[in-house]
C-alpha cells in the first residue's frame, strides 16, 4: 500500500470520528431558540435594550417585534407573521398589553415553545386588558392619562401625561431616562384595551411570569392571579419594581427568559 493511500485512509478515519462532534455542534446552534420580544402600551422596542444585550451576549438570536398597538387582532396577526418567518423554536415574550398580543399570536404557531409574561396581561378568551386591570385594586393609570387624541377613523389614542410618566410608569428608572421614555412613548388605542381576546395560548404552551411588586399600571394582585391561572412554571416578583421591570431589572428578566428557553 502506498504512503498516499495510507494517508488518505487516516484522513477519512479522522473525518468519520469528527462527524458526531460536528453534528452535535450544528444541532446545538440550530436548536437555540430565537427570542421574540413584544413591547406593550406607552413603550417601544427600545424598552427591551437591556434585555436584548444580555440575551445576545449569551448567544441567543433576538427579534424585537414591532407592535402597532392598534388592536389585539391586528397586532397579533403581525406578530404571528414574524413567528412564521423564524426557522426553529421560539420563546415569545410580551410586556403589558403585549401579553394580550402574544397570547393570541402564539395560537397556531407551531414553533413557539414557551411564553414569558413580563408585567403582562394573560387574558382568557373573552377577557380584555381594561377589565382585568380593574378587577383588582391598585392601578392608578386612569388619572394620569392625557386627554384622548381623536383619530381619523373615529378611534382614540391614549398617552400618559409626560409629567406623570415617571411616577406612574417607571418609578424605579432614573428621571432622565424616564423623561426620554415619556417623550417617545407609543400610544395605544382605547379600543385595543377593551378588545376581547379570542385565544389563550397559555392554556397549551408553557409559560413563565415576572413582575414588580410596585406596579401601578396592572395591579400586582391581577398579575399574580393571571400567572397562577396559567400554571406559570416559575413566577418572579421583584420587590419595589415598577411596571417597566424589563428596563429597571433587565438581568432578572433575561435570566427568566433563558430559563424558559432551556426548559424541556
Amino acid at each position: 500500500m502506498t504512503f498516499q493511500r495510507i494517508l488518505g485512509r487516516f484522513a477519512l478515519g479522522a473525518f468519520a470520528l469528527a462527524l458526531p462532534l460536528l453534528a452535535s455542534a450544528q444541532t446545538s446552534v440550530a436548536t437555540k431558540p430565537t427570542i421574540v420580544l413584544v413591547h406593550g402600551a406607552f413603550a417601544d422596542s427600545s424598552s427591551w435594550n437591556g434585555v436584548i444585550g444580555r440575551l445576545q451576549a449569551d448567544g441567543y438570536p433576538v427579534i424585537a417585534a414591532a407592535n402597532e398597538l392598534r388592536s389585539v387582532a391586528t397586532d397579533a396577526a403581525n406578530v404571528h407573521s414574524v413567528l412564521e418567518s423564524v426557522h426553529g423554536p421560539v420563546v415569545l415574550v410580551g410586556h403589558s398589553y403585549g401579553g394580550s398580543v402574544i397570547s393570541e399570536a402564539a395560537s397556531g404557531a407551531g414553533n413557539v415553545k414557551a411564553l414569558v409574561y413580563v408585567a403582562a396581561f394573560e387574558p382568557d378568551v373573552g377577557e380584555n386588558a381594561a377589565e382585568l386591570s380593574a378587577r383588582y385594586p391598585g392601578s392608578s393609570l386612569g388619572p394620569t392619562l392625557a386627554p384622548p387624541v381623536a383619530l381619523a377613523d373615529g378611534g382614540k389614542d391614549l398617552y400618559i401625561q409626560q409629567d406623570k410618566f415617571h411616577a406612574q410608569f417607571a418609578a424605579d428608572v432614573p428621571a432622565s431616562q424616564a423623561a426620554l421614555m415619556a417623550a417617545g412613548q407609543r400610544p395605544v388605542t382605547d379600543a385595543a384595551l377593551h378588545e376581547a381576546s379570542t385565544s389563550a395560548a397559555w392554556k397549551t404552551i408553557p409559560s413563565w411570569s415576572i413582575y414588580g411588586s410596585a406596579d401601578l399600571n396592572i395591579p400586582p394582585a391581577a398579575l399574580k392571579f393571571m400567572a397562577e391561572r396559567a400554571h406559570s412554571r416559575k413566577t418572579v416578583v421583584i420587590k419595589d419594581a415598577s411596571h417597566v421591570v424589563m428596563v429597571s431589572h433587565p438581568a432578572e428578566v433575561a435570566a427568566l427568559i433563558e430559563q424558559a428557553a432551556k426548559a424541556k
